[in-house]
């Protein structure tokens, strides 16, 4: 839309299905629990792997129901870890997408998120930490459990120098990670 001044940048664009997804992996790459979870499944598909051969080419006959039951929870563990985005993704897209058309308004104060049927407002404290990736501005709360997150599509903008505009606030306000 239009862009009132330096300090304030309008938005105005449909959440795709995509984008929500990416919010979801910046998310989980930038979070505690993410992080957690990115070392704690493959640790676990590797362990029972492990299991698995250790049963198979071990001392003794091998117990087929640990070899199932360990090769299908190692095949569950590993197939599950690249699947955790775009599941959650999908659901939180679920949210979004009724709500159609948002618009967004970036100023000095923090951000205000208008849709036909809510409108959220956001301070800096709450939001206090950025990822910028090739689409969006994902804004990130600094809580251990990592919930807080938002995020601003850089289609949403009307022209390219308004890019610029919501960078400035954003390393005004907020610490890039």
């Amino acid at each position: 839309m239009t862009v009132q001044g330096p300090s304030k940048v309008e938005l105005v664009y449909v959440p795709t299905k995509a984008e929500v997804t990416e919010v979801v992996r910046v998310r989980l790459r930038h979070s505690p629990m993410g992080r957690l979870l990115r070392w704690l499944l493959p640790t676990g598909g590797v362990l029972a792997a492990l299991v698995v051969v250790w049963e198979l080419a071990g001392p003794g006959a091998p117990e087929l129901s640990k070899v199932f039951l360990f090769g299908g929870l190692g095949a569950l563990v590993l197939t599950l870890g690249p699947l955790i985005p775009r599941v959650t993704g999908s659901q939180m897209y679920g949210l979004v997408e009724p709500q159609g058309e948002f618009r967004a308004v970036v100023d000095d104060d923090g951000v205000t998120w208008t849709t036909r049927v809510s409108e959220t407002t956001s301070r800096w404290a709450m939001l206090p930490l950025y990822v910028e990736t090739p689409t969006l501005f994902v804004l990130l709360s600094a809580d251990r459990a990592g919930v807080g997150v938002a995020a601003l599509p850089k289609q949403g903008v009307s022209a390219p120098e308004d890019l610029d505009r919501l960078r400035a606030i954003l390393e005004r306000h907020v610490k890039r990670v």
